[in-house]
């Protein structure tokens, strides 16, 4: 008899299993989709060169290991905040920001999403997730004692963004929702609001206050263009949402395994990032 005799066996990780596949299998024709990593001309993995350049540099630095503060490595979330935010952002200037290192964008996921079930006003504010949206968010949010509901966004007849769906969901749901948009390459579709369409999304959303939660774990891939895969997340900021956006370099920099990300924090004025 064991302690854990009532712990179900959890269900396999679709993606991830479709790469344990792929590298069992001997076809040497085969090509694994299942996984957004970087991949040479052979199939194997590709560390970006300015990984490697970092990788180098850490070696001669040779760190002490010590304790970091409780919000993560300076380097990296000031480098981040500039990166989501850009580098000439007032809410950045100003001092509205606040980051922490996160575990990747799952981390910060689950970090903003335990934050905010302590703290969200409305206290009984749900958190809407379009449909369909990546498979964590719906476990994150509800393991974090979070009611979840849907709004929607795929148009399936169309296979393009269902803005007016998307609209009238917003503008039904409560005030005061928290609300979880892609800030680019939407995941799984790829559908992504137009620059109106953005402006649209944040006019609905001013009109019933919602809270607006960025996931961006595709930063520079949309576009090809850092900066204009960010156009939404800098929209709000200057539209004067306060918000959070979770950041993932899993992707953009292949870092997977290092699991690196930020969640990031932007509030009406600086004396609240101070508190």
């Amino acid at each position: 008899m064991s302690y854990f005799d009532n712990v179900p066996q959890a269900p396999a990780d679709g993606i991830l299993q479709l790469s344990v596949l792929s590298k069992a299998d001997s076809n040497s024709r085969k090509v694994d989709l299942g996984v957004g990593a970087y991949r040479d001309n052979n199939g194997k993995p590709w560390v970006l060169p300015v990984v490697r350049k970092a990788e180098q540099q850490l070696a001669q630095e040779a760190g002490d290991h010590e304790y970091l503060g409780v919000g993560g490595l300076p380097a990296l979330t000031n480098g981040a905040q500039k990166l989501i935010f850009g580098a000439d952002s007032a809410a950045i200037r100003e001092q509205r920001v606040y980051s922490i290192q996160t575990i990747s964008g799952t981390g910060a996921n689950m970090v903003g999403a335990v934050f905010l079930k302590q703290f969200k006003q409305p206290t009984d504010a749900a958190v809407y997730i379009s449909k369909p949206t990546w498979g964590n968010h719906r476990n994150i949010f509800e393991t974090a004692g979070h009611e979840v509901r849907e709004y929607r966004y795929c148009n399936y007849s169309t296979l393009g963004l269902d803005i007016d769906g998307m609209l009238s969901d917003l503008r039904a749901a409560p005030r005061g929702q928290i609300i979880v948009l892609h800030a680019c390459a939407h995941n799984p579709t790829g559908i992504d609001p137009t620059a109106e369409q953005w402006a649209q999304i944040a006019d609905v959303m001013q009109e019933r206050a919602h809270f607006p939660f960025f996931d961006c774990a595709y930063q520079g891939f949309a576009t090809g263009n850092v900066d204009r895969d960010a156009y939404a997340i800098r929209l709000f900021v200057e539209r004067g949402f306060e918000l959070f956006v979770c950041e993932s370099f899993a992707k953009n920099m292949g870092l997977y395994g290092e699991r690196t990300g930020c969640l990031h924090a932007v509030v009406a004025s600086s004396a609240r990032v101070a508190a």
